[in-house]
């Protein structure tokens, strides 16, 4: 890695730097990043997850040698898998500022398509709730292996019910220790609107989100406050917003949708895609099942009641001693 006040860009066409005229450097700013003068120029490094380096440098280093150009600046990458800064280094601040815009358009173009790998959750793990929906499994089984598309296997695994709060891609540590100090940040207000004590919770009836029940990918379990109070839902909303205002989370509902998945037909013989609503098997090589006799007759199904309080930063594809997700962080309750 380069440092600010360094002259040449090892791997970029060296630039002769000259002074900016002193009305362009009082003008023009940077709201998000510090650019430094130096003797040579102006500079910045911008923090950026090795995972995205491949689209700023493109096929064959086309894009950027086409950034370099367009600004007239210099862009030094670190090496592919080395997590560093980008260090984008100019004769004229307005240039750089220009190439840290564009270079930002880049990352946050292709952030948006990186799988996601943690999630905010509430564990619905209790050893009452399984114990529930282990009955309902034998159950549905029982009565209704016969409608098409009903197996064993696109039963969610016990030890990993929870509700999903937000995806978050997060590509390096650094991101993964910024996501659990945002969590931490949102403890005090948690535990102002939960009352500071665990949420009273019962997990009962089951519900889909498509038009057809005879044709359905996922099923869910319906879990409320006992005092019907909208404690969870408030704390769910007060999540999301948090996160997507700092810029680790995207915002895909005006309110959060509450649900325990506890059959998916991403499951089916595929243990790749346990916990997910995307990825695993593409979307046009899933069966959906027949629930219209499980909706019929396990409509009102009481999993449970548990004592909610807790709120993890859960690792996609992860398990811990367990059997849930590998946690990165967490904030309770009480």
């Amino acid at each position: 890695m380069i440092k600010c006040g360094q002259n040449v860009v090892p791997n970029s066409t060296p630039i002769n730097f000259i002074s900016e005229p002193e009305h362009l450097v009082e003008e023009e700013t940077c709201d998000t990043h510090c650019i430094e003068q130096t003797e040579k120029g102006f500079c910045c490094a911008i923090d950026v997850p090795s995972v995205l380096y491949k689209y700023i440098i493109g096929k064959k280093g086309e894009t950027r040698k086409r950034l370099e150009y367009d600004t007239k600046t210099s862009i030094n990458i670190p090496k592919q898998g080395v997590e560093g800064q980008i260090v984008i280094t100019g004769a004229h601040k307005s240039a750089v500022s220009s190439a840290i815009t564009r270079v930002e358009l880049l990352i946050d173009s292709f952030r948006k398509k990186q799988p996601f790998t943690h999630f905010l959750s509430f564990p619905l793990n209790d050893p009452r709730i399984q114990d529930g929906f282990l009955k309902f499994k034998d159950e549905v089984l029982g009565k209704c292996s016969q409608d098409h598309g009903v197996e064993a296997s696109i039963f969610q695994n016990p030890a990993k019910l929870h509700l999903t709060v937000g995806t978050l891609a997060l590509l390096n540590e650094m991101e993964v220790r910024k996501a659990c100090e945002r969590l931490q940040q949102c403890q005090n207000s948690i535990r102002e609107i939960a009352g500071g004590r665990p949420l009273e919770l019962e997990v009962k009836g089951i519900e889909y989100m498509n038009d057809d029940p005879g044709m359905v990918d996922i099923l869910y379990a319906k879990v409320n406050v006992k005092d019907a109070s909208d404690k969870l839902q408030v704390i769910a909303d007060r999540l999301v917003e948090h996160f997507v205002s700092c810029g680790l989370m995207v915002r895909e509902w005006d309110r959060v949708k509450l649900h325990g998945t506890v059959m998916n037909t991403l499951f089916r013989k595929d243990s790749t895609a346990e916990g997910s609503s995307s990825g695993g098997k593409p979307v046009n090589a899933r069966e959906a099942f027949d629930a219209r006799n499980i909706l019929k007759t396990f409509g009102s199904f009481h999993f449970g009641e548990l004592d909610l309080n807790t709120v993890l930063l859960s690792q996609r594809f992860s398990t811990d001693c367990t059997g849930y997700y590998s946690s990165a962080g967490s904030i309770s309750f009480s």
